[in-house]
């Protein structure tokens, strides 16, 4: 892949999509580091999703600056793929502002099937009762690669990968 072009990804969808699974898979087929949105959330704002409060625009403000600070950082070196909801719009082009060189990669999917996949986690602070809230909140934005993730993940990384070699050449 031409380092140039494209070396910057963001996996984005509601909860239950599969983000961190696609992303790191993405991330360590193109040899980009990977970077993981929740690992970032301030403690208020996993209690909140732990006791099922939607969070706020005011909530993911913090939030969303300090991805951005990581966004600037590892696209200055080799690029990044980078796992985040990135509900809104407004969110998405405060992540993308001053890049030119961003894909998208919007991961799709019904709510039986991501209630489904939230009910198989262990261990993550999310509380599946705020998913209904992420899907009226999500902006379904008309750009980018878009996969339904009834797919597998590798179905879902070899098309991206597809997708960089028709874009590359």
């Amino acid at each position: 892949m031409d380092q140039e072009h494209n070396s910057c990804f963001i996996v984005c969808g509601v909860s239950g999509s599969g983000k961190t699974t696609i992303g790191k898979l993405l991330a360590q087929k193109l040899g980009l580091p990977f970077f993981d949105a929740d690992d970032y959330h301030p403690t208020p704002n996993i209690n909140k999703m732990k006791a099922g409060t939607p969070l706020t625009d005011r909530d993911r403000k913090a939030w969303l600056e300090d991805l951005r600070i990581e966004v600037i950082q590892a696209q200055s070196s080799s690029g990044f793929v980078l796992a985040c909801s990135a509900l809104k719009e407004k969110y998405r082009e405060y992540l993308s502002s001053g890049f030119g060189n961003i894909q998208w990669v919007i991961l799709l999917g019904d709510r039986p099937t991501l209630l489904n996949r939230l009910g198989q986690r262990k261990e993550h602070f999310f509380n599946a009762d705020l998913l209904d809230s992420q899907l009226q909140l999500f902006e379904k934005p008309e750009y980018g690669w878009k996969f339904e993730v009834t797919q597998t993940p590798e179905s879902i990384v070899d098309d991206v990968l597809d997708k960089i070699k028709e874009v590359d050449v």
